[in-house]
């Protein structure tokens, strides 16, 4: 299974990832309020969708990709799922389900989506 590191240094680069794409399209100001909301609310969008897209299908983020782990149904499935990415995916960004642990090294997101994060390598 996948530790902890590899998983927060996923998603912090799945995190970049998302700020330079909705850099692309939206130019963030710092000293305007109402353009980083918008800013902010783009990135939370483009967030999800490099999250849940990619995990539906081949089972790992651009982050995960990079960091060598991916998502794994334990029922033995080839794919995760769109359902079970979104509820991933909103869970993980609430943080807490996703940082509490059990013995195992499971987080209350996989345990509740049944999955596994494991390592590709």
């Amino acid at each position: 299974m996948a530790g902890g590191g590899a998983r927060l240094l996923g998603l912090v680069v799945d995190l970049v990832a998302a700020s330079l794409l909705t850099s692309l399209f939206v130019r963030p100001d710092l000293q305007d309020t109402a353009a980083m909301q918008s800013y902010n609310l783009w990135a939370v969008a483009v967030w999800a969708i490099i999250t849940i897209i990619p995990v539906s299908f081949f089972g790992f983020t651009p982050g995960m990709f990079v960091t060598g782990i991916r998502v794994a149904r334990l029922d033995g499935a080839g794919m995760v799922g769109v359902p079970r990415a979104i509820v991933r995916a909103v869970l993980t960004f609430v943080i807490i389900p996703a940082a509490i642990r059990n013995a195992d090294g499971r987080s209350w997101l996989d345990r509740l989506t049944g999955t596994v994060v494991i390592r590709m390598r």
